[in-house]
């Protein structure tokens, strides 16, 4: 058998079990997409605050241009010629509200994820990690060897603190990680108790992404940290542009020294183009207006906790407490059927399967945004 056919044979198996993915032929229409003919509400967006489909906000922005501030490429990385003046703006503002010393900004949440720990951590570093971190921080996990990781239990902050107490004195730095909004149950962690944890040895550093929560939480839209007083507590502050921010790009905000590190260290960071200037003047022109987006935001959550309520009616058991809200069905082929039903009434909701989630919990991960109506929740056919 040559190498095609192995790679043939491995595809079929992957359809046998219905896990086989293919990219989606799609036009963006608002808030709906359109596909083979039908034209759907958009249930599957990471578009959070519904800015993503906001023309008045565009044409706000699009009046702050001009040919010489369009700058659609940056045309070389930040260390050569790629640092233009509006990525030190950026990472001022987002220092300046969240109250830390510095701010990094990244090509995307991926680069951040897979770059921090492989700068940071060495031979004498363990990772204690939560078992649904995304996949991203797994790969920056494996790519930080020969850091030791060890996974602790979704959520199970007592055997975090067990596994603390028993390896504390083995290691010369210990990193936990997690993500504050998990992004395939919607669940959330305790941040407060994290800190708790982290301030119990000196050895210990908190890691927190906050790709789900930033733009979300928080009385300002920093996210969980601010909304549970801890931001100056958390050593890697992790958040992404890509979206409830509508735009592109990803964040660390963290100490001056960290910083300096890690544009030094972080071989996402050094070896690739920067993002397109005019990219990073959208994310900016949206950072600051986020304080005043706390009726998408309490909007947003309100139709969380319609579709949960919904969900529980018919039977359905869900650890969501955000936006993202899963409907677990289990074999992946069902859960291909009901995206597909779904797909037929006119909402556009997506099947997640394994390996993104542990095989028997494929399920409809419903990503809701603040320009979706109470209305349209209510006729979803669950």
């Amino acid at each position: 058998m040559n190498f095609t056919q192995e790679l043939k044979q491995e595809l079929d198996a992957l359809q046998a079990k219905g896990n086989l993915r293919r990219l989606p032929a799609l036009e963006h229409d608002g808030r709906y997409i359109c596909t083979n003919g039908q034209r759907m509400l958009n249930l599957s967006s990471n578009d959070y605050l519904g800015l993503a489909a906001d023309i008045e906000l565009r044409k706000e922005f699009l009046e702050t241009l001009t040919p010489e501030t369009f700058l659609p490429t940056s045309s070389s990385s930040r260390l050569l010629t790629g640092n233009f003046h509006i990525y030190d703006e950026l990472e001022d503002e987002l220092a300046r509200l969240f109250g830390t010393e510095a701010a990094l900004v990244f090509n995307c949440g991926y680069h951040a994820n897979t770059g921090i720990l492989p700068a940071v951590a060495d031979g004498q570093t363990l990772i204690l990690a939560d078992k649904l971190v995304h996949a991203s921080l797994i790969d920056g996990i494996r790519l930080a060897a020969p850091a030791r990781c060890i996974r602790y239990r979704h959520n199970d902050l007592n055997q975090l603190e067990r596994l603390i107490s028993q390896h504390g004195d083995e290691y010369r730095r210990i990193i936990i990680v997690t993500e504050s909004v998990f992004s395939m149950d919607g669940d959330r962690t305790d941040l407060r108790e994290l800190v708790r944890l982290k301030r119990s040895r000196d050895n210990v550093l908190l890691y927190v992404d906050e790709a789900h929560g930033f733009g979300v939480f928080g009385p300002t839209g920093l996210g969980c940290a601010e909304e549970e007083g801890c931001i100056g507590d958390i050593d890697f502050l992790v958040g992404t542009f890509g979206k409830a921010v509508a735009s592109a790009g990803a964040y660390v905000l963290c100490s001056r020294t960290v910083r300096e590190y890690l544009v030094n260290r972080m071989r996402p960071f050094i070896f690739t183009t920067a993002l397109p200037p005019v990219c990073i003047a959208w994310t900016l022109f949206i950072v600051r207006r986020l304080a005043g987006m706390n009726e998408r935001r309490k909007h947003v959550q309100h139709l969380g906790e319609r579709l949960r309520s919904r969900l529980a009616e018919q039977g359905y058991t869900t650890p969501s407490v955000s936006q993202i809200v899963p409907m677990i069905v289990g074999p992946s082929a069902d859960t291909v059927i009901r995206a597909e039903n779904l797909q037929r009434h006119g909402f556009y909701a997506l099947p997640v399967r394994p390996p993104t989630v542990p095989e028997g919990t494929s399920r409809i991960r419903f990503s809701l945004t603040a320009a979706l109506t109470e209305e349209e929740i209510d006729r979803i056919p669950l």
